[in-house]
């Protein structure tokens, strides 16, 4: 058997453990003896698993002590060997007749094992509103292990990930360099008649592809990139198709920075002509509004300290934006590059705290027209740090 071949660490082993225990000490404080985790992103956080096997049903236990296990699919089980931090003996991998079956359900084979440990009794959280845990899984644990009680534990981990490490931090600068060149290169090759499943391949390259000057490449981004045109930019998760880009039309690119599964998210909007009159009022507003939320950006404030800070500046301008205005950003998997936790809301009372990390998301979708310019931010002990620098203006090109 040729020796084991694992992939550069990405974090120290002493960070998963403090990682560890704090997941630990929140489990303690919500009477839960095992943690089973399903969402991939926090799967990673604990564990270190960064395979694209979420298709399937996996998962991490945290029980009451020792390292976390992996549990999935036999064969992501090699995945595993060479990702995680733990052990080849914290690896559990179930037989393939399992996977999309109907006669059989890979946690009937999880319910087993964790009998073996001991693990079938007590309180067992799962993460009930998650993607990745279905309404069956569901079922089969609680046919399997009759002993448990289950509660919801549905972003606890999560909110453990709230605070970056300086590593974390590190990534995401990384991330942010890898989102200017992606900018630079829309800015650079758009133009009417461009067709827009070109400029999206121009997109990928420069997100992928190793760079020279600032020396790495790009991983695969959480969400595809969101570029719509014209009245259809009132809409905003729309992503592209093969029509040609259309003069007096207003683009925003919505679209973030993957390094080592860590995003950076930067909006900008570029319009191919003469912006009609309310755009540009539209833009003096934001940018103002986005000014009055950065000087909120500060720790010991609030989430919504900063979106009162700029609704206030909306509301002057008779401008209505009736959803939040950002959101907890860093590790992620497909569907959201959002952590699903703080929101830049009214109501939201979360405190911010240095390493906190947020994608001031301000943008403006109207009936017949869109408009984003955004940053990504970090909460220090100062002034906010933006990751990116780029223009914050929309770029127009006649």
């Amino acid at each position: 058997m040729p020796e084991l071949q694992r992939t550069p660490e990405r974090f120290t082993d002493a960070e998963y453990e403090t990682r560890l225990e704090g997941t630990r000490a929140a489990m303690a404080a919500a009477g839960i003896d095992l943690l089973i985790i399903s969402d991939p992103s926090n799967m990673a956080w604990l564990a270190g698993y960064g395979g694209w096997s979420f298709y399937v049903h996996q998962c991490v236990l945290i029980g009451p002590d020792g390292p976390p296990v992996w549990f999935g699919r036999g064969q992501d089980a090699q995945g595993a060997y060479r990702t995680v931090w733990m052990g080849e003996e914290d690896v559990i991998g179930y037989p393939d007749h399992y996977v999309q079956s109907t006669e059989r359900h890979p946690m009937d084979y999880l319910c087993a094992k964790l009998t073996d440990k001991g693990w079938h009794r007590g309180t067992l959280g799962v993460e009930m509103d998650n993607y990745w845990y279905s309404a069956k899984a569901h079922e089969r644990l609680q046919h399997g292990l009759p002993e448990a009680r289950f509660t919801d534990a549905t972003a606890m981990v999560n909110w453990q990930r709230a605070i970056k490490s300086d590593k974390e931090l590190h990534y995401m600068r990384q991330a942010a360099r890898i989102v200017e060149r992606m900018h630079r290169r829309i800015a650079d090759t758009v133009e009417v008649g461009m067709r827009k499943c070109d400029l999206v391949a121009e997109i990928y390259d420069a997100a992928l592809r190793y760079d020279e000057w600032d020396g790495h490449g790009g991983d695969y981004p959480a969400i595809v990139p969101l570029l719509p045109s014209g009245p259809d930019a009132a809409a905003p998760h729309l992503t592209w198709d093969d029509l040609p880009m259309k003069p007096n039309e207003g683009t925003f690119f919505e679209i973030a920075g993957c390094y080592q599964r860590y995003h950076v998210p930067l909006s900008r909007t570029i319009f191919l002509g003469t912006p009609p009159q309310e755009i540009l009022d539209a833009e003096k507003a934001v940018l103002e509004g986005m000014d009055a939320g950065l000087e909120a950006a500060r720790a010991g404030n609030t989430c919504e300290d900063i979106a009162i800070a700029f609704f206030k500046v909306l509301d002057r301008y008779g401008i209505v934006k009736d959803n939040r205005t950002g959101y907890s950003i860093g590790l992620s998997y497909p569907p959201d590059w959002g952590e699903r936790t703080m929101s830049l809301r009214r109501g939201d009372r979360t405190e911010l705290k240095p390493g906190m990390t947020f994608h001031f998301m301000t943008g403006l979708w109207m009936d017949s027209w869109g408009y984003e310019t955004t940053e990504s931010i970090a909460i220090t002990d100062g002034d906010p740090f933006l990751f990116c620098d780029m223009p914050r203006k929309m770029l127009v090109k006649q």
